[in-house]
C-alpha cells in the first residue's frame, strides 16, 4: 500500500514502525492453554482469547501481526478485534465500552496462517497513545489442529480464555486466565515523523523474569519510559525480543540468537538500533572446566561479531551489553570459578575489542560494589541471577539516551 502524497491520498509520507513485539516460541506442554482449551491434539477450538500488550510509541493507525512460526498445522483465525482495556490497565479481561473495533485481513474478518508463516492485518484507523495498553481479542472457531503452537510463555501479562465467540464483548465474566501470549507477535503504527525502533535481543533477563506480572517493569519497559520523557528520543520504539533460556550459539528453549536474528531483528519494521544482552546461558550450560569455558568464551565473541556484521548490512547500529553477575546461583556458579572467569573474559572483550558501536556496561550497573561476582542485594530477586524491578531499572538507567538522538545507521563498515 502506497502512502506517498497524491491528490487522492493527502497523507504525508511516512512508514510503518513496530511499537511492540513478542518473540515467537515453540510452546512447551506446560505452557499450552489450560483445559478445556487444549485436548485431543486440538488447541483453542471454539474459544475466545483476549490479550493485552503495552505499546511504546503511539500512532493514529495500526496493524497487527500473528505468527504460526512453530505451529504443527495451519492456524485458522476466525475474527479479531482491538479495543482499549478498561482503565487502561494491562492484563484485564474487560475493555472500555464502545472502543471495540474489528480487524480485517485483505478485507475479510478472518485469515488462515500457514505453518511457519506470519500474517499482517489490514491497516486500521485506531489511535493509540505512547506507553498505552491495547487489548487484542481473537476467536478461533475451529481451533488449531495440533498441540504444537506458537506462543510467548514469558509474557508476565495475564490473558483471558472463554468458550464461544466473544470478540466484541465488553467483558469476559468467568474467563480462565493464563500468563502467556499466543499467536500475537507484533503491533505496528504508522509514523508520519519516520519514527525508529531499537530491538533488545536477550534471554530471561530481557524477557523480564523477576519483574511484576502486569507491571511492565522489565528493563526494556523502563528504557522505553526514559526515551518517552526526552523530546529528542520520544519517537523511538523499544522492541523486546527476549526469550527465557535463550542462548547465542545453540538451541536451548527455542532457536539460538544467531538462528532467530533474521526473524526477530532484521525483519522488524523501523529498526535502527540493536542491543545484544545475552550469553550467560551459553557459559553456564557449558562444562565447568577451564578448557570448555575458554572455548565458549571464544565462540561467544565470534558470534557477537557475526551479529554485528549481519546487522550492519541492514544499516543497524549495534550496542553490546556486558553480562551481569551470577555469583551464588545454585545451578550456574561453579566452585572453581571457571564460569565466572569466562564471564569476565567475555565482558573484557565487549568493553575493549571495539566490535560493537557502543557498549552498555550492565555488569557495572548491577553488581555489588564490594563483590563484583554478585548482584547488588537490592537488585537480586533471590536466585542470584535474575533481577528485581529495581535491578531492571538500574539496567535501563545505564543506557545513555544520547545513543538514540540521531538516526546514524551504521557508523562504519564491517
Amino acid at each position: 500500500m502506497s502512502h506517498s502524497v497524491s491528490p487522492d491520498d493527502p497523507r504525508p509520507s511516512g512508514r510503518w514502525v513496530h511499537t511492540w513485539v513478542s518473540a515467537p516460541q515453540r510452546t512447551e506442554p506446560d505452557n499450552l492453554p489450560p483445559e478445556p482449551f487444549t485436548g485431543d491434539g486440538l488447541v483453542l477450538a471454539d474459544a475466545t482469547l483476549r490479550q493485552t500488550a503495552r505499546v511504546t510509541i503511539g500512532g493514529d493507525r495500526l496493524r497487527l501481526r500473528f505468527s504460526n512460526a512453530f505451529g504443527g498445522a495451519a492456524l485458522p483465525i476466525t475474527a479479531v478485534t482491538v479495543a482499549r482495556p478498561l482503565g487502561g490497565r494491562a492484563g484485564v479481561g474487560a475493555v472500555e465500552p464502545g472502543s471495540v473495533r474489528p480487524v480485517a485481513f485483505h478485507g475479510r474478518p478472518g485469515v488462515v496462517v500457514p505453518v511457519g508463516a506470519q500474517v499482517v492485518s489490514d491497516p486500521l484507523d485506531f489511535p493509540v497513545g505512547p506507553e498505552a495498553n491495547l487489548t487484542v481479542t481473537v476467536f478461533l472457531a475451529d481451533g488449531q489442529a495440533s498441540d504444537l503452537v506458537t506462543s510467548h510463555p514469558g509474557s508476565r501479562t495475564t490473558s483471558h480464555l472463554l468458550a464461544g465467540d466473544h470478540v466484541e464483548a465488553d467483558d469476559l465474566p468467568g474467563a480462565t486466565t493464563t500468563d502467556h501470549w499466543y499467536f500475537l507477535s507484533g503491533i505496528e503504527v504508522w509514523s508520519e515523523r519516520a519514527a525508529s525502533a531499537v530491538v533488545t535481543l536477550g534471554d530471561s533477563l530481557t524477557d523480564g523474569r523477576g519483574s511484576t506480572t502486569n507491571g511492565n517493569d522489565r528493563w526494556p519497559d523502563r528504557l522505553s519510559a526514559r526515551l518517552r520523557a526526552r523530546p529528542a528520543t520520544a519517537d523511538v520504539a523499544v522492541l523486546n525480543q527476549g526469550t527465557g533460556g535463550n542462548r547465542v550459539l545453540s538451541e536451548g528453549i527455542g532457536p539460538s540468537a544467531l538462528a532467530r536474528l533474521d526473524r526477530d531483528v532484521l525483519a522488524q519494521t523501523g529498526v535502527v538500533w540493536l542491543v545484544v544482552f545475552e550469553g550467560i546461558n551459553d557459559i553456564c550450560t557449558a562444562d565447568a572446566t577451564a578448557v570448555a569455558q575458554k572455548q565458549v568464551a571464544d565462540d561467544l565473541c565470534a558470534a557477537y561479531e557475526q551479529i554485528v556484521v549481519r546487522a550492519h548490512a541492514h544499516g543497524i547500529t549495534v550496542c553490546g551489553a556486558t553480562l551481569a553477575p551470577l555469583g551464588g546461583n545454585e545451578a550456574y556458579d561453579d566452585p572453581d570459578g571457571h564460569r565466572e572467569a569466562a564471564r569476565q573474559a567475555v565482558n573484557e572483550w565487549i568493553r575493549t575489542k571495539g566490535a560493537f558501536d557502543a557498549v552498555l556496561d550492565f555488569d557495572a550497573a548491577a553488581r555489588d560494589p564490594h563483590d563484583h561476582r554478585r548482584l547488588l542485594a537490592a537488585y537480586d530477586d533471590g536466585d542470584h541471577l535474575h533481577m528485581t524491578p529495581a535491578g531492571y531499572q538500574a539496567l535501563a538507567d545505564a543506557v545513555p539516551l544520547e545513543l538514540f538522538e540521531s538516526r546514524p545507521g551504521v557508523r562504519r563498515s564491517s
